[in-house]
């Protein structure tokens, strides 16, 4: 392939396309524009010269059937050739003969790629044959095929990344039966390995990584997407349950946990943990991720340019990148992960092995049973009245600890010794912090108050413990006022 390359380069003033055959937009015109013309009369606005556009047909009709255009590829005239001298850009003949064939034919303007509709595929029609025609097309044929040593050897680095054993050499060699090649490609599909070849390119894809990134960059436990990603290759999942899924396995009807697995693929961005980190500004990045990451595994195209302005070279305008970016921040997240525990960023899923959904399915049985008997007593209702209409209180177990409010030594809070615990007066500007009160996830406990506050508040914090607000996600409990109204939050990890 090598050898060809040079010989065509050699071969300057032959065009890039066969003779007498119509040239592809998009492969075949579009590099060429793209690279030497659309700078100065593409799609930005801002460096468009002459108020010429040669990346729409529109934009370019007048100059083409006028003769202008070729005209101007052809000039000796420094001041009429384009590309322009000063550009340091210039066409060479094969690439003038290629536009003009293109324009001969009709200059045919095609959308990118990625947006054409995939025909359908000629059933008789083969890779070989492919390639066959485009040789015959281009004077050249196969080379001769290689020793059976060599095939097996290609086959087994491309489908499993590992070398052929000695055993699986020896039974190639020994198959003198017609269809020996497919048999031994069938056998290389068939291994494990092979899914774990495919999964690499695509982990490369999907940004795929065993911890979270940026500085700290701890553990983050991810293997199980990773793990089916090697099982949709090893069961040749269909390409189209491929893509649903991992893009929106968990809105399927009946999503299956392994559905809601894949879904992995939108949550394999970097996240952040360092202190003064702000939460949103990470949120939006990681769904800029999300964006940019889609466009380049599904639809072969770049959108990090849009997120600024409309794309010059990707026909996506910033609009169109903001109404994508609405599809991918519909997910309830945080833009930290926590940084005293190990708690998987919310939300989660709870892998269970079978028997373990069967255990949980007879708990949520059993349950169900018990407050239907329950439901059954007469009177059960009115004797929880009862006990709530009179004072009623639980009975707690385990250590009992009093959380006495921390008098502030400067003097913004007034504390006072009351009959029952201290009494505190809030005055806007100063924390109520507790003298104990970190608890664990599982640790029960309570606490009572009264208060009294004169006005009607729009949100006031009463108080919170917290160990390191954003660092930690918020973990721990707090007492607000929100319009007028108290709000308790127990948190082990926001949201």
């Amino acid at each position: 392939m090598m050898r060809r390359t040079l010989a065509t380069l050699a071969v300057s003033a032959a065009p890039l396309v066969a003779s007498g055959a119509a040239p592809d937009y998009n492969f075949d015109v579009r590099p060429i524009l793209s690279d030497r013309c659309f700078h100065c009369h593409g799609p930005d606005a801002a460096d468009r010269k002459a108020k010429l556009r040669l990346d729409t047909r529109e934009g370019a009709r007048d100059v083409i059937e006028s003769g202008e255009f070729l005209a101007r590829i052809d000039s000796h005239d420094p001041d009429e050739r384009m590309p322009p001298p000063e550009s340091n850009l210039s066409l060479s003949d094969a690439e003038r003969a290629t536009l003009r064939q293109w324009i001969d034919s009709g200059y045919e303007y095609k959308e990118h790629w990625a947006f054409l509709p995939v025909g359908t595929p000629d059933p008789g029609a083969s890779i070989d044959q492919f390639i066959e025609g485009r040789l015959a097309a281009e004077g050249l044929s196969l080379q001769p095929e290689a020793r059976r040593e060599t095939l097996i050897r290609r086959v087994a680095y491309d489908l499993t990344g590992l070398p052929p054993t000695l055993e699986e050499i020896d039974a190639f060699l020994a198959d003198a039966g017609a269809g020996a090649y497919g048999r031994m490609v069938d056998r290389m599909l068939a291994k494990p390995a092979y899914g774990e070849r495919m999964a690499s390119h695509w982990m490369d894809i999907a940004r795929y990584s065993d911890s979270y990134g940026y500085q700290v960059d701890r553990d983050r436990f991810v293997w199980p997407w990773r793990d089916w990603v090697i099982r949709a290759f090893n069961d040749n999942k269909p390409y189209d349950a491929f893509v649903v899924e991992q893009m929106a396995g968990d809105m399927l009807p009946g999503a299956t946990d392994e559905q809601v697995l894949a879904t992995t693929f939108h949550r394999l961005h970097p996240q952040k943990v360092e202190g003064g980190s702000v939460e949103e500004e990470f949120r939006v990045e990681y769904v800029a991720d999300r964006l940019h990451t889609f466009g380049t595994a599904f639809l072969g195209l770049t959108l990090e340019c849009s997120r600024c302005h409309d794309h010059k070279y990707d026909p996506v305008s910033q609009k169109e990148y903001y109404q994508l970016f609405s599809y991918f921040q519909n997910i309830d997240e945080s833009g930290l992960y926590s940084y005293f525990t190990n708690a998987v960023p919310t939300p989660t899923l709870a892998l269970i092995d079978d028997g373990q959904r069967e255990r949980q399915a007879g708990l949520r049985a059993a349950v169900a049973e018990r407050e239907g008997a329950l439901a059954a007593v007469p009177g059960v209702g009115d004797r929880f009245a009862e006990w709530r209409d009179g004072g009623g209180e639980a009975e707690l177990g385990g250590e009992l600890l009093h959380l006495d409010f921390e008098a502030d030594p400067g003097g913004g809070n007034s504390a006072v010794e009351g009959k029952v615990g201290k009494a505190v007066r809030l005055s806007g500007d100063d924390a109520v912090g507790t003298q104990v009160g970190n608890f664990k996830r599982t640790q029960p406990f309570s606490i009572a108050l009264w208060m009294q506050t004169p006005e009607r508040k729009g949100r006031a914090v009463v108080f919170h413990r917290s160990r390191a607000w954003t660092d930690a996600a918020s973990r721990g409990y707090e007492l607000l006022l929100e319009d007028g109204r108290l709000k308790w939050s127990l948190i082990h990890f926001w949201p």
